[in-house]
């Protein structure tokens, strides 16, 4: 029974583990610094909305919501990835990113990760518009109220770059089980964050689809090391 586990763990994380170590093991911390930076910049907002002086300010340059013109929130959509809930604990975010970007720079490269996870987290931010000019009574709509609520922040990027990274390197259960939660959460509490979680999954599966296209025929072309960046 534990050959087996232990087989089936070499196959399903093997080649992501591999990368993830050789990259480590040449630059340590150095081989992830826009991940090391977007922890910082993520503890640097959470600290200043949480200032009478700063909540404010925070909103206006990162904080996305439904009701804002299209362009304010397409302009606000980067920053928005490290604007943490503020009811929820920060270091879970931290953590999130931590692990999440930084493989994620590890196996695609800083440019690539950064992409898809905006690209994800736009997805999440339309979707909301989408589901609020559908209405509550459509399977995909949502109530108006919506509109007036703060989009994930960056859950949906860690969401959405999971799942990239598990199609990526073959991680076949991993990713099947991070869409597979992120179905529950929106069954069990089905709120405007669920919704963007199952709209940057899509995001997600679609960038697996083009990238697919692209390289269709390319002989051990995903499980190869990304280039550096």
């Amino acid at each position: 029974m534990g050959g087996a586990v232990r087989a089936w763990a070499r196959e399903e994380w093997g080649p992501l583990h591999g990368v993830v170590r050789e990259r480590l093991r040449e630059r340590r911390w150095r081989a992830i610094p826009m991940t090391l930076a977007a922890v910082c910049l993520t503890a640097v907002l959470q600290y200043v909305q949480n200032q009478s002086w700063g909540y404010r300010f925070v909103q206006d340059i990162g904080s996305v919501r439904a009701e804002d013109p299209l362009w304010l929130a397409l302009l606000r959509t980067p920053l928005s990835l490290f604007v943490p809930a503020l009811d929820l604990p920060v270091w879970g975010a931290l953590a999130q990113i931590l692990l999440v970007f930084g493989i994620a720079e590890l196996c695609l490269g800083r440019w690539r990760t950064l992409v898809i996870a905006y690209v994800v987290t736009l997805a999440g931010t339309l979707y909301a518009r989408l589901g609020i000019a559908l209405g509550p009574d459509s399977p995909l709509g949502l109530p108006a109220s919506d509109a007036r609520v703060v989009d994930t922040g960056p859950s949906a990027a860690v969401v959405g770059l999971a799942v990239y990274v598990c199609w990526r390197h073959r991680a076949w259960c991993t990713g099947a089980l991070v869409i597979a939660l992120m179905v529950v959460e929106c069954v069990v509490e089905p709120n405007l964050a669920g919704k963007e979680h199952l709209a940057a999954i899509a995001a997600a599966l679609a960038l697996c689809a083009v990238t697919a296209l692209r390289h269709r025929g390319g002989p051990g072309r995903f499980g190869a090391p990304a280039t550096k960046s």
